[in-house]
């Protein structure tokens, strides 16, 4: 069997130096005392887990957040020491003993969740780590305001558990108007303030990306960042706050050049009409590997410096670009649908733009079969 080539077709590169120096330029920006964790759930957005969790390490993280059991076992078997927390909730207690067998840290938005755990450490002889999330305005996990410091002195006081941390998570931190951030954190501070030394002793936290990089007073004694991480800000009045490397590029491969008339249809439905002669491109990537269908005509390709528009839909397996103005492009010829070529960028924000979406959704979309490529 001939050897596989993860050039063959098409791939995202991923530079685990620019994490490592996104890592970097966050903690340098945080205040004194808090930490970095680096929120690696969803594949390290993409990114691959495993290579953004040493880097993000590398420069200076102090723990993980991951999303599923499954991704937490992931870094584990990889042989990865750090703390990693699981920002989801398990109600199943053959997961929970698997994340006190494999030293993970649940959240909980319960005391019925902190029994639980504490009745599997118990039955185990250990004592288990644990952290508590409070819900101070999205509505989804955590527990109840009104019961945050009751509910955390209660955990505090099951002998087999280790209260390792307090959190909470913003809803709209990316706004220019800070009124519900603001709301959140007072919130936030409330059941702080109800507890002894006002919950000194526990990792506090409650900022994502976005409040990282809005305030300074979110900060307290962990940030959990990650879009940031992989070097693009959560809104463009955040963008210059701290210097920061696209981490990841998608890139595929030419494999016919064809020339067609005026007046010729172009694809599924014929959505392009070619107005006049036109050169075109067949590019190796399509939907299926995550350039989403609907920005179809709406993205262009790099090659050399130049931007070569996508026509016609984008098909399952492939895409065309216009190549008229590209003499020099050739079968086997690459081009870069998203990152750097050279001196033009093309972001996860320019997509999300025009399809309605939203930069964390593009970088996630990038299916298995492209494969990561370290550079």
């Amino acid at each position: 069997m001939p050897d596989q080539n993860p050039r063959q077709r098409a791939w995202v590169e991923v530079s685990p130096a620019a994490i490592k120096a996104n890592a970097g330029a966050l903690c340098q920006h945080l205040t004194p005392g808090a930490e970095l964790m680096a929120v690696v759930k969803a594949d390290g957005y993409g990114h691959g887990a495993v290579t953004v969790a040493n880097a993000a390490l590398d420069g200076g993280a102090t723990s993980l957040g991951v999303a599923t059991l499954q991704e937490g076992l992931e870094l584990r078997h990889s042989g990865l020491k750090a703390p990693i927390l699981l920002l989801s909730n398990l109600c199943d207690p053959e997961e929970l003993r698997t994340c006190l067998e494999w030293q993970l840290m649940p959240t909980l938005s319960s005391l019925g969740d902190a029994k639980l755990c504490h009745a599997l450490a118990e039955d185990s002889g250990r004592r288990f780590k644990v952290q508590l999330k409070i819900d101070t305005g999205m509505s989804r996990l955590g527990c109840a305001l009104d019961d945050g410091a009751e509910t955390t002195q209660a955990i505090q006081r099951l002998k087999n558990l280790v209260l390792e941390g307090i959190y909470s998570h913003l809803a709209c931190a990316d706004d220019r108007n800070m009124t519900v951030t603001q709301q959140q954190q007072q919130r936030f501070q409330s059941v702080l303030e109800a507890l002894p030394q006002r919950g000194h002793g526990l990792c506090r936290h409650l900022a994502n990306s976005a409040g990282t990089l809005l305030e300074p007073n979110l900060h307290y004694d962990m940030v959990r960042v990650g879009l940031a991480l992989y070097g693009h800000s959560p809104a463009s009045h955040l963008s210059d706050v701290v210097p920061l490397r696209s981490a990841l590029a998608v890139r595929a491969k030419v494999t016919l050049i064809r020339e067609i008339q005026a007046g010729t249809g172009v694809s599924y439905g014929h959505q392009y009409i070619s107005p006049h002669a036109r050169r075109l491109a067949v590019v190796a990537i399509g939907y299926a590997d995550g350039v989403v269908r609907a920005l179809s005509g709406q993205i262009d390709a790099l090659h050399c410096d130049k931007r070569l528009p996508q026509v016609g839909a984008i098909t399952m397996d492939q895409l065309l670009i216009d190549a008229t103005d590209a003499p020099d492009l050739h079968p086997g010829s690459i081009v870069t649908l998203l990152g750097r070529d050279q001196n033009v960028e093309i972001t996860p924000q320019n997509w999300s733009d025009r399809c309605q979406s939203i930069p964390w959704e593009i970088l996630c979309g990038f299916k298995h079969r492209l494969p990561r490529v370290e550079v």
